[in-house]
């Protein structure tokens, strides 16, 4: 189903060439204010302390995060008729397995009958009994190509009936053309934002939007551009500080449907981190952008330290919803940090190690990660052994 649903100085804010114009938002370039807090204990392998270690991990996972979300946020935005998800339409509440591990179900109206509403659910396992994500959209016509809708995702734990998390998301959709479940046509254009947060144990955790730029369709090609920004809002209490991410499209995206039925993005997304003491980051919002390239993007982040840029170049794969394939090879991240992610070809996509990440400063080895298709898992220090939890693709604790 859709998800309605991938700091810094202005000069790095605009390195994404390929994508800009169609109207004006706010920007901030962060302040010189940092945070420190938890261990500054030395690591002998000379990168760095402890301390360093983990922010950069962290930053550099959540710019993994913001590319990743953004495209999982695309994806789900566009009509099921329009790629591999025709069958939903006909296979209304009929559970349908996954060839490699997981179900999910689809519903039109959702469960509650709700008038103008759609309802996924994606589940662990392959009979739809253990629920890992529950997605209800509802939309609101505000003209003949504009929409205003309501998302709401629930997230489970394996073998947990209570969410552990829940996110929300207002979405606003222009200059689109919409099929009869509110979803607009890709391959005829549109432009979609989403402001949204992630409430985890009744506290707003994540705050972050996305938007989506999709151009008509020419020559077989899709071809997008896109900004997104965000930031964890309760911090990392463990290091004392909170860290945020923006960026963009750095050149303009594509979108293919494969013979198969599955759909690839392929995009590099740049942009910068930034970390802060808690509280002291914040999100712009501006004006939703209707073209590209976007010179100024909707969504950044206000407030801290800039951590420096990112540059992450990502191919994801769908079908049905799901992401089925993530691969990213040698992003150039802040500090010198690189980045490799690569994704298994023998485990379900809902195992917490179906995606596996490796962050290295020269030959040496910063920190692990693995996360299953939705950006669940743990991110692991290498030299200190701490860990921290990704939900939803971003660092949360």
């Amino acid at each position: 189903m859709r998800t309605a649903t991938l700091g810094l100085a202005l000069a790095a804010i605009l390195i994404f060439a390929g994508c800009s114009g169609g109207g004006g938002g706010s920007s901030s370039t962060p302040a010189s204010t940092g945070g420190t807090g938890g261990s500054s204990s030395t690591n002998p392998s000379g990168n760095g302390t402890t301390q360093t270690q983990s922010e950069n991990s962290i930053a550099t996972t959540n710019s993994l995060g913001s590319s990743a979300k953004s495209l999982t946020d695309y994806n789900n935005a566009v009509s099921p008729q329009a790629d591999a998800r025709t069958t939903l339409a006909v296979q209304n509440g009929v559970c349908q397995p996954f060839t490699q591990g997981g179900s999910y179900e689809f519903f039109t109206p959702d469960k509650n009958n709700d008038p103008n509403s759609t309802e996924q659910q994606y589940f662990y396992d392959n009979s739809c009994a253990q629920l890992a994500r529950d997605e209800t959209r509802t939309w609101t016509s505000t003209s003949s190509s504009s929409e205003t809708l309501t998302h709401t995702m629930k997230i489970f734990a394996l073998g947990n009936a209570t969410p552990s998390a829940i996110r929300t998301d207002t979405v606003a959709l222009l200059n689109a053309t919409f099929d009869q479940y509110g979803f607009p046509n890709p391959a005829l254009g549109f432009s979609r934002s989403d402001t949204g947060s992630l409430n985890i144990a009744g506290s707003n955790t994540i705050n972050s939007g996305f938007e989506v730029v999709m151009l008509p369709i020419s020559g077989g090609t899709e071809s997008f551009c896109g900004d997104a920004a965000g930031y964890n809002a309760t911090g990392i209490q463990s290091l004392n500080e909170t860290f945020g991410w923006q960026g963009a499209v750095a050149q303009t995206g594509t979108r293919t449907v494969n013979s198969d039925g599955s759909v690839t993005w392929n995009v590099t997304h740049s942009g910068s981190t930034a970390k802060g003491p808690i509280g002291t980051l914040s999100l712009a919002v501006g004006t939703q952008n209707t073209a590209c390239p976007i010179t100024k993007p909707m969504y950044t982040l206000t407030g801290g330290t800039s951590l420096g840029s990112y540059n992450i170049p990502t191919v994801a794969t769908y079908k049905n919803g799901m992401l089925l394939g993530l691969t990213i090879t040698n992003a150039t991240l802040a500090n010198g940090y690189a980045l490799n992610v690569t994704t298994s070809t023998t485990l379900s996509p809902t195992s917490n190690l179906f995606i596996s990440g490796t962050i290295t400063n020269g030959s040496t080895q910063i920190a692990t990660f693995n996360v299953n298709a939705f950006g669940d898992g743990t991110l692991t220090i290498t030299s200190s052994g701490a860990q921290y939890v990704l939900t939803d693709w971003h660092v949360v604790k």
